[in-house]
């Protein structure tokens, strides 16, 4: 089994597994705030393109609910990167394990949705994560990768970025709809983590500049995913031309 040793290069979907250079990996970056609709949005379009799903939130929650577990101080930034590097995680589809757990279910309640932003905010913490969320993508051949810094950060160079926003009511009662609890609060909660994404030092939530930016307030999870799939074929013709044009005849 190998490790994949990601190249430093501009382009982040390539990577160096043995000798082999793989390179434009198709990778879709979905970013946007709490409730959105970007998990949603994310599996129906990575079954949709028959390409693996990774929620790299759940990452960020269950190193969350790992330091939550062992009582680590939250302003312990070394224990929580020594944190992240030491607990076994399996992240895939709709299951979260951690250390041999199934957490996919505590990781979404409001203790952990309360203290992850605080975590996520670690520049240690996000280092280890990316490593990690780099290594999954080539591990399955790319990927529909969703999170808050995908598209800015992670894969600056993905096939597709696109930005998923929605009405603040809309956001909470998906919520709630989805896990239960009052809308007021996790109206409250949202509210509260999408001032801390947005304003943390180490990769904020913000759009890259050349994401599709969607409000999927009043559009149909159907319609989405059909743009949004002609979008990865146009873009993937473009780099299919685009790299015949350069290499020498």
């Amino acid at each position: 089994m190998y490790k994949a040793r990601l190249v430093r290069t501009k382009d982040a979907r390539k990577a160096l597994v043995g000798n082999v250079v793989v390179p434009l990996l198709r990778v879709v970056a979905i970013d946007g705030p709490a409730g959105a609709g970007k998990s949603t949005i994310a599996k129906a379009l990575a079954k949709e393109l028959r390409v693996p799903y990774l929620d790299t939130g759940a990452m960020y929650r269950m190193v969350t609910y790992a330091a939550l577990r062992d009582r680590v101080e939250l302003s312990d930034e070394k224990t929580l990167g020594q944190l992240a590097r030491d607990i076994e995680m399996l992240v895939e589809d709709d299951t979260a394990f951690v250390d041999g757990i199934d957490v996919t279910q505590v990781i979404r309640g409001p203790e952990v949705t309360k203290a992850v932003s605080v975590v996520a905010a670690v520049s240690t913490v996000r280092n280890i994560l990316r490593e990690q969320q780099r290594e999954w993508v080539v591990r399955h051949n790319g990927g529909v990768v969703e999170g808050r810094d995908i598209g800015t950060v992670v894969f600056p160079d993905a096939t597709l970025k696109v930005f998923l926003t929605a009405s603040p009511l809309i956001r909470a009662q998906r919520r709630v709809a989805e896990y239960g609890g009052d809308v007021e609060q996790i109206a409250a909660l949202i509210d509260e983590r999408d001032r801390l994404d947005s304003s943390r030092q180490d990769s904020p939530l913000r759009e890259a500049d050349d994401s599709i930016i969607l409000d999927t307030s009043d559009l149909a999870i159907n319609e989405i995913v059909t743009v949004l799939s002609n979008k990865v074929s146009e873009r993937e013709s473009r780099e299919l031309l685009e790299t015949n044009i350069s290499e020498p005849s």
